[in-house]
C-alpha cells in the first residue's frame, strides 16, 4: 500500500491518493485558518485509516504554515480532538 499526498489548489482540496484510491479534504482558507467542511475516503478505503493518515498530512502542512484548523466536517473535528487539539482554531 502506497500513500501519495498532494495539494489540489484548483479544487480546494488535499488529497491521499492509495493505490489508485482516493480520500481527499476540502478546505477554505480564512486568513490563517484552514477550513476543513467535509473529509471523504473512498468507500473501498473505509476501514483502512486512510481518512486518519490524510488527516495527519493535513495537520502537518496546518503547523508548517502557522495555521490553525477549524474542522466543519465531523469526522475532521473528532480526529483533530483525539490527535491534535492545539491545532483547533
Amino acid at each position: 500500500m502506497t500513500d501519495t499526498f498532494r495539494h489540489n489548489p484548483e479544487l480546494s482540496r488535499y488529497e491521499l491518493e492509495v493505490d489508485g484510491l482516493v480520500a481527499f479534504a476540502d478546505y477554505q482558507r480564512a486568513g490563517q485558518r484552514l477550513v476543513i467542511p467535509h473529509v471523504e475516503a473512498d468507500p473501498a478505503l473505509r476501514g483502512q485509516g486512510a481518512a486518519g493518515r490524510l488527516m495527519t498530512k493535513v495537520a502537518e502542512v496546518a503547523r508548517a504554515d502557522g495555521m490553525r484548523i477549524t474542522p466543519i466536517c465531523s469526522y475532521a473535528a473528532a480526529w483533530l480532538k483525539r490527535n491534535d487539539p492545539d491545532l483547533i482554531g
